[in-house]
């Protein structure tokens, strides 16, 4: 790593940090709810050691939590999951090396850290969003570890209204979606989709169906 690779790095790193301060208390959450809804604690970190994705996990864990089957849960998580494709596709080309090395180097993509390593022209600096990502993955494991290993030292996790964070994590999401206009449409057929399933499917198939209304993307 040359000089202005590791300047970038440490620019990333200091970028990254108030994200992760955020990440930390959401992953805290996810820990205390992952073990409420019957995870063990090594399950839980390992998944966000791991899977170190919020809006995946928490999709994935409100569809067990309700019931559902991993099957349904795994596939929640992945399409929740699919938006790293184009943004992987964007940021192949400022990444060196063979498919492999770009793959390895994709890994450390994170939301916050993509959008803060885009340049203008369209190009990534890369080292910088390595060092964003860098605080954001450590405070979630972290966070994540005190949630399950500690969580039971705070007895009911609903007393703190954590029950209400799967509702309210996905709530922001579809505000900060609804900026776009034509997300809308896609958001109403979507809520209308679901609650028309809701009485007599099994939990996680609703979320899973109503998906399909982001089709209307493709739409020009």
């Amino acid at each position: 790593m040359d000089r202005s690779a590791r300047a970038s790095f440490r620019t990333g790193v200091r970028a990254g940090i108030p994200y992760a301060l955020a990440a930390f208390l959401v992953s805290v959450s996810f820990g205390v709810l992952a073990r409420d809804a019957g995870f063990s604690a090594i399950a839980a970190i390992v998944m966000s050691a791991i899977v170190f994705a919020g809006s995946a996990q928490f999709a994935a864990l409100s569809i067990v939590a309700a019931g559902g089957g991993v099957a349904a849960a795994v596939a929640a998580a992945a399409m929740m999951n699919s938006r790293f494709l184009p943004m992987g596709i964007a940021l192949a080309p400022s990444l060196p090396g063979g498919p492999l090395k770009r793959a390895a180097q994709g890994q450390p993509v994170v939301d916050a850290s993509w959008a803060m390593a885009a340049s203008p022209d369209g190009s990534f600096d890369r080292w910088f969003l390595f060092g964003a990502t860098v605080p954001q993955y450590v405070t979630w494991v972290a966070g994540t570890v005190a949630g399950a290993v500690g969580g039971s030292l705070l007895g009911d996790p609903d007393r703190f209204g954590l029950d209400a964070l799967f509702p309210t994590f996905f709530l922001a999401l579809l505000i900060a979606e609804l900026r776009e206009p034509r997300a809308r449409p896609v958001a109403a057929l979507g809520a209308i989709i679901a609650l028309a399933l809701v009485p007599f499917t099994p939990a996680g198939i609703p979320v899973l169906v109503a998906s399909t209304a982001a089709l209307l993307g493709l739409r020009r």
